[in-house]
């Protein structure tokens, strides 16, 4: 499973025992992998995470490989977690750490947002224009169909009309069509494209009596579709629509591509990460200089998202970290003596027994709380919170489906 609880639970003089119960406890019924979680919810991080599928449509199944923090998938980050004591000293004020990573998520958010808008505006124009394209020959775009050779051009008399035909009237076009009006050009008539319904013909005929044949043509069901042939409206068009392409491409992939280094949001630190099923190799840490030369290839927008979706994800699994503090601080008291550990549930069906275990273990630390678990019309005095969000111990909720 992609879920993790995070709880903490007061600990003794080594504060093992937490840790210890919690793996005698949960091993019996195999209800979840438990790691220790050393300390010295905001929705950025999913909204990251989704722009980066939304920016990857074409290679959706990769999009969960490219979602790392520091180097590492998400799971290994997470249950091998340190505190990284070079970016957010413990011995630095409680109130500076927070300040420091609120004014870090803050700028991510905001260029998160002013990046977004503008390639959404750019997937908007691009979808107006392959809109037009799109639809019955009533209604799309004919730039792409026409060409100029399908039109008498620059002549003082003689213009060329198209009129759409229904596919059972086609002969019936075909023998009347001269007829339908005076100063029709004898065979004149050329079917240029056709779609289930009907076909695109060209006549041409001499201006004075374009209004006569379109109401003739009306009445007997043949539609004359409004267009101008102007061809340097039409090739700017095409050139729009195949630059809107172009630019959409390149947010995602590009032969060179150079991330401006000045930018407040590319960040250069290690965070150390043992590798998971590795306990016993020496922490490792990737800087973003060094993921850099690694994405060379990938579009601005893509390269951009995953530097700064790891920098949010680290952020907040620091936050997380700091709550279990000072949750647990107002909670155990002082000094400062507690666990907190990582539980990851097997299966979902397990969760339930899951809870029923920690409810077992920790119900002394708080009568009340217990019983709500188990009768839901019990309240908690003093907390406005509904009582399936409160537990005898300190508990945080991580949830790595950011996809879902």
């Amino acid at each position: 499973m992609s879920e993790f609880w995070l709880i903490s639970a007061p600990g003794d003089k080594e504060n093992l025992q937490a840790l210890e119960r919690m793996n005698i406890v949960t091993s019996k019924s195999n209800l979840s992998y438990n790691t220790k979680f050393a300390i010295p919810d905001f929705k950025l991080i999913k909204r990251m995470a989704q722009s980066v599928a939304e920016v990857m449509e074409d290679s959706k199944g990769k999009v969960q490989e490219n979602l790392l923090a520091n180097g590492v998938d998400l799971t290994s980050f997470v249950t091998h977690f340190e505190w990284d004591m070079a970016k957010y000293p413990a011995k630095q004020p409680l109130v500076g750490v927070v300040d420091t990573l609120a004014k870090q998520l803050a700028q991510i958010e905001t260029d998160l947002k002013t990046r977004t808008a503008a390639y959404n505006t750019l997937k908007t124009n691009l979808e107006n224009l392959q809109k037009k394209s799109k639809g019955n020959l009533f209604t799309r775009t004919l730039s792409d169909i026409v060409s100029k050779e399908d039109f008498v051009l620059d002549s003082e008399y003689l213009v060329t009309l198209l009129v759409i035909v229904p596919k059972p009237n086609y002969t019936q076009w075909q023998k009347t069509y001269e007829s339908l009006s005076d100063m029709v050009v004898p065979r004149s008539t050329k079917l240029i494209t056709e779609d289930s319904e009907g076909g695109l013909f060209t006549v041409t005929l001499f201006r004075k009596v374009i209004d006569d044949f379109k109401t003739k043509a009306k009445e007997n069901k043949f539609t004359v579709r409004e267009f101008y042939y102007d061809e340097k409206e039409i090739k700017r068009e095409r050139e729009e629509l195949t630059r809107l392409l172009s630019d959409k491409k390149q947010q995602y992939q590009t032969s060179c591509v150079a991330l401006k280094k000045g930018s407040s949001t590319f960040l250069d630190h290690k965070v150390k990460v043992t590798p998971l099923g590795h306990p016993d190799r020496p922490a490792t840490g990737q800087t973003d200089r060094e993921r850099e030369s690694e994405g060379e290839g990938e579009g601005p927008l893509l390269r951009w998202l995953k530097v700064n979706f790891s920098e949010a994800f680290i952020a907040w699994i620091h936050i997380k970290a700091l709550r279990v503090f000072v949750e647990s601080v107002l909670r155990y008291g002082l000094p400062v003596n507690f666990q907190a550990v990582l539980l990851q549930p097997h299966k979902k069906s397990s969760t339930k027994r899951l809870r029923e275990v920690l409810n077992s273990v920790f119900r002394h630390l708080d009568e009340v709380a217990a019983a709500s678990i188990l009768d839901a019309s019990v309240e908690i005095p003093g907390l406005q919170l509904n009582n399936q969000d409160y537990f005898p111990y300190v508990y945080f909720h991580i949830d790595l489906s950011l996809l879902d």
